[in-house]
């Protein structure tokens, strides 16, 4: 049975007034973060409620029949949720949260946020939790004086520049009688590509020749960084990233000209703008998969011919924040009448 619709509205319209009283309290958070007792707030589980009016029943029970092993185990287990209330509070003080990583992504799908927590005060944080307006993320445990990784993901509608917006930690540690939570206000925003479609054929730039692509040492122009392979030379592999501690990449050269593209917003004629940012970046995905050279001509922008993974972001994050130009409407001229 679906509730009645006064009841969601009146609870969205709570939550609203909740949410814009936490952020005037809070302000705008900076990073690093820590998490002092005046921004963690603290309530009852559903299990907590329960077990609040089970002690109620037992406390009833036991003094209607003036049985001390009933009253004692009621106060026992009364202390235990106070102790518990207090536990569940603690494991989120003093924790800090030092990074918050996005990554771009595109319209439709889901976009991954990483937030880096630290504990500097020597207790070990089980159980902590991250969500979102209407989203939920990962668990991890913050050993002592430890980094930990949460994860987040976000639905993506649409392109341009996404505000992350509101970010909740939560722990039910030790018994899930009672929630603590803290809410965060990072000025992240996350760059969401158009999403790719379309099925019209990949233009090639004028002038430029077709060919056969080469890759390795012996090819003409250093192209970017991919994965190392089964087979790869050692002499390819780029060194000096790897001793920063990420995983082995070889470096790829290709053939100077050859299988230049050009990727002309204008010539896409007979689509709207969101078909044809569309179909751009199929193109470009295409055109990075295929390790070809390509260039970008938007209204009022050029992106010279280039490869490799900045090449392809630089080329999606101009689609992404491309607004089409103000249509301005010529006023008719007024006729005074005498």
């Amino acid at each position: 049975m679906n509730r009645p619709g006064w009841w969601t509205t009146l609870r969205a319209v709570q939550r609203r007034r909740a949410a814009a009283w936490i952020r005037r309290r809070q302000g705008a958070d900076a990073l690093p973060v820590t998490l002092q007792r005046r921004r963690i707030y603290i309530l009852p589980t559903r299990a907590g409620l329960g077990f609040a009016l089970l002690l109620l029943v037992m406390l009833v029970a036991g003094l209607n029949y003036a049985n001390s092993i009933a009253l004692f185990l009621t106060f026992v287990l009364a202390g235990l949720s106070l102790v518990s209330m207090h536990a569940c509070h603690r494991n989120l003080l003093q924790v800090r949260i030092n990074r918050i990583d996005t990554e771009p992504a595109f319209a439709g799908s889901q976009a991954l946020v990483h937030l880096v927590l630290m504990e500097d005060a020597g207790l070990p944080r089980p159980d902590i939790r991250v969500d979102g307006d209407g989203t939920t993320g990962t668990v991890c445990d913050l050993p002592m004086h430890a980094e930990g990784r949460l994860e987040l993901l976000l639905a993506t509608p649409r392109r341009g520049l996404m505000p992350l917006g509101r970010v909740r930690i939560t722990t039910t540690y030790p018994f899930g009688l009672f929630r603590a939570w803290t809410w965060l206000h990072p000025p992240h925003t996350i760059t969401v590509y158009p999403a790719p479609a379309g099925a019209r054929p990949m233009p090639i730039a004028p002038g430029a020749r077709q060919g056969t692509h080469m890759h390795g040492p012996d090819a003409d122009e250093w192209s970017g960084l991919r994965a190392w392979r089964e087979g790869d030379s050692p002499r390819q592999v780029a060194w000096t990233v790897y001793a920063r501690g990420l995983p082995l990449m070889v470096k790829e050269y290709s053939a100077a000209g050859s299988d230049d593209r050009l990727f002309d917003f204008a010539a896409l004629d007979g689509a709207g703008t969101e078909q044809r940012l569309s179909q751009l970046a199929r193109w470009i995905l295409d055109a990075e998969s295929a390790g070809a050279r390509y260039a970008l001509r938007l209204p009022g922008d050029r992106i010279q011919t280039g490869h490799g993974l900045a090449h392809r972001h630089r080329c999606l994050a101009a689609l992404a924040l491309y607004q089409p130009p103000a249509r301005t409407t010529t006023p008719e001229p007024s006729h005074a009448t005498g």
